[in-house]
């Protein structure tokens, strides 16, 4: 016997629906009926099936798909897929699976009970739907039900619970992300308003590593964090796609920061902060480098790397390791090729130095800062070069999994069009559907670009933006070659990551000069169908070269391109590669931009000369109130364990001003006015 019960939905998911729904939920009729199977093992899951009475294409064009509404944006399912009945109501229907993991207390947030809510109403147009587990054993007694919010107050708090009954066992889907009192209401400098009970701690919009980070960190620290993505997936530079069995790294696939001892092993780190590890795979075949570089790197290695904008932190340090801090001062003006040219005088050992630099922070040495250089080029050494095993979108997967697993909340398919002011202070984001989210602060993921020429367009640009576009121009994009192959057209013995630079040095920096080819699978074989090699191919392109052309002209343009890489590749490396080519996809600069949000498609910041080090990178805090940058175009730049460095030191920063770390108001405001000075040097 399956028992029933009518779901009536509580009054704080009475605002609409997600989706194309113009219905207040309270207006709506009862949603679907729900039966309920007790697992018969204490470890199995509990799989939510939504039955399908008609047409298996009616339910996949449904808005139950839909990653912004429903099952999905809950994020509490393991799993979501298509499958057969099998033993539960008759055999013609179809269902659609959700698991979640078995559990006496499941904490979720009232957007993922909203999410709930929405799914079960939506699914009351497909068929039923049931709490079942593949044990398939039905049990006499017990019913979910969602309160109303005046019955479920906890203390001084607002939540929202679900609960399911088994007989005497009594599940509870209870929320996590508690509002007080005082936050559901307008409060100063709060960032919320009338009718704002939804205002988080922060916002953080864009998941690329900085932006995870960020929000990780924040969460920790005991924030409640809405990370806002445009895609359907995090990681942004550093995510992944999947065509025909194979797994594409999106960016880079040169890893650093997976060591597991000293202090610039910051993805180890971010990913332990949130009770996440990530399996690595060494490669083996680095060679030894320069000893000034690793004076930096020691400095770095021995402090505790936190945000250089707070001042309790930054005397701290100085006073617990004055030599280190002394060190990084000394270098912070400095770039790598200033210090190469002081010990070597051979054009052709300078030559491979730019390179170098150039696979970093894609410029060559003389506009590279020497932390940058040291940060990267000895880290290799010490905790070697890594990569994950699943691919490189798999940090991104893990900290979002972290972040929703300490109570905060990510939402994909979530495109930020403007960022919300009142009174010259950041309070919110605005959606492309019209959505609205509120926050204390606000942290953009974005280029500082895309934040104050698109999120803020129309508001005057604050001087330290001036300056910083002053000093910095976009750095050109990349066009990407990502190809599956035949494994015999490989080497046996063949290395993961190359770097392909013909004859002419000068060409290093020219687009299509010098080619960047990474092939994972030498290290996770799982990452391709079996017999076959993923090649992944990266070369500078300017979005110039791109732009105005008519679509049959563009796609003639990107085969023209590949074919000649493909032709250099052959000659360099693999000849006959032509031949064994089973998969490739081109993208070009307007892919990137598409995709990642990045004006120009850049990948970050460039100096228009010769910087002096890193004095003119901005750091995480913007002439905005209550508004701050992550990412490649702040302090220290480009590169994945950067952008990692990046997002601790803004969420060290944000925490402070959110008055979840020490905070010192009058050594803030000087510090700040100093490094503000310090800025306009370069």
């Amino acid at each position: 016997m399956t028992l029933s019960h009518s779901l009536p939905l509580p009054e704080f998911m009475s605002s609409s629906l997600p989706g194309n729904h113009n219905t207040p939920i309270l207006n709506r009729p009862s949603p679907t009926k729900l039966g309920f199977i007790r697992p018969t093992n204490p470890k199995q899951k509990f799989n939510f099936f939504v039955s399908q009475k008609v047409k298996p294409i009616g339910f996949f064009g449904c808005n139950l798909c839909d990653s912004n509404s429903g099952f999905n944006s809950c994020q509490i399912f393991d799993e979501c897929y298509a499958a057969q009945s099998s033993g539960i109501g008759p055999s013609s229907r179809k269902h659609k699976v959700f698991s979640i993991k078995r559990a006496n207390t499941r904490a979720l947030s009232d957007r993922q009970l909203f999410g709930l809510a929405s799914g079960l109403y939506s699914s009351r147009q497909l068929g039923t739907s049931r709490l079942t587990s593949s044990g398939c054993k039905i049990l006499s007694g017990g019913a979910l039900r969602i309160p109303n919010t005046k019955s479920f107050k906890h203390g001084s708090g607002i939540s929202g619970a679900c609960e399911v009954n088994w007989s005497n066992q009594k599940f509870e889907l209870r929320s996590k992300s508690v509002l007080s009192i005082d936050r559901a209401v307008e409060r100063e400098g709060s960032g919320g308003g009338p009718g704002r009970e939804n205002s988080y701690d922060a916002i953080v919009i864009g998941s690329g590593i900085g932006g995870l980070v960020a929000a990780t960190q924040l969460a920790v620290k005991g924030a409640r964090v809405l990370v806002l993505e445009k895609y359907v997936i995090p990681g942004g530079s550093s995510g992944y796609y999947q065509r025909d069995g194979y797994t594409f790294d999106v960016g880079s696939s040169v890893m650093f920061g997976f060591s597991d001892k000293g202090n610039l092993n910051l993805i180890t780190q971010a990913l332990a902060a949130v009770g996440c590890e990530m399996q690595v795979i060494p490669d083996p075949r680095i060679l030894e480098f320069y000893g000034e570089c690793w004076k930096i790197f020691n400095a770095l290695n021995s402090l505790e790397l936190k945000s250089l904008e707070e001042p309790i932190y930054l005397f701290g340090q100085f006073f617990q390791k004055p030599l280190e801090c002394l060190t990084l001062a000394y270098y912070l003006p400095q770039n790598a090729g200033d210090i190469a040219r002081k010990y070597i005088k051979d054009p052709q050992l300078l030559s491979f130095i730019d390179a170098e630099c150039f696979i970093v922070s894609t410029v060559n040495a003389l506009q590279t800062p020497m932390i940058n250089a040291s940060m990267v080029l000895c880290d290799r050494h010490f905790g070697g070069i890594n990569y994950p095993v699943g691919g490189v979108g798999g940090i991104a997967k893990s900290l979002a999994k972290g972040l929703i697993d300490q109570g905060s909340e990510i939402l994909y398919k979530a495109n930020v069009t403007s960022i919300i002011l009142e009174q010259g202070k950041a309070v919110g984001a605005r959606l492309s559907d019209g959505r609205e989210y509120f926050a204390k602060t606000i942290i953009s993921n974005a280029t500082r670009w895309d934040t104050f020429g698109n999120l803020l367009k129309g508001e005057r640009l604050p001087k330290e933006e001036e300056n910083f576009q002053k000093v910095y121009v976009k750095a050109p994009s990349f066009l990407s070659i990502h190809m599956g192959v035949k494994a015999e057209a490989l080497p046996p013995d063949m290395d993961c990551h190359h770097f392909v630079l013909e004859n002419d040095w000068k060409k290093l920096e020219e687009p299509y000069g010098s080619i960047f080819l990474s092939i994972p699978t030498v290290l996770d074989s799982s990452l391709a169908p079996e017999g076959r090699h993923i090649l992944h191919i990266f070369t500078t392109s300017a979005m110039e070269d791109w732009e105005g052309l008519p679509r049959k002209d563009y796609e003639a343009k990107k085969e023209i391109v590949a074919d000649e890489i493909i032709r250099r590749l052959e000659k360099k490396l693999f000849p006959g590669l032509r031949s064994s080519i089973v998969f490739m996809e081109v993208g070009t600069p307007k892919t990137h931009r598409r995709y990642l949000a990045r004006d120009k498609g850049t990948y970050g910041p460039m100096p228009r000369g010769t910087p002096k080090g890193l004095l003119g990178m901005p750091f995480n805090t913007t002439g905005v109130g209550s508004l701050y940058c992550v990412g490649d175009s702040c302090f220290p730049g480009q590169g994945v364990i950067a952008v990692a460095f990046s997002g601790v030191m803004c969420a060290h920063r944000v925490a402070a001003d959110l008055g979840l770390e020490k905070k010192s108001p009058i050594l803030d405001a000087a510090l700040l006015r100093l490094l503000g000075w310090l800025r306009t040097l370069a």
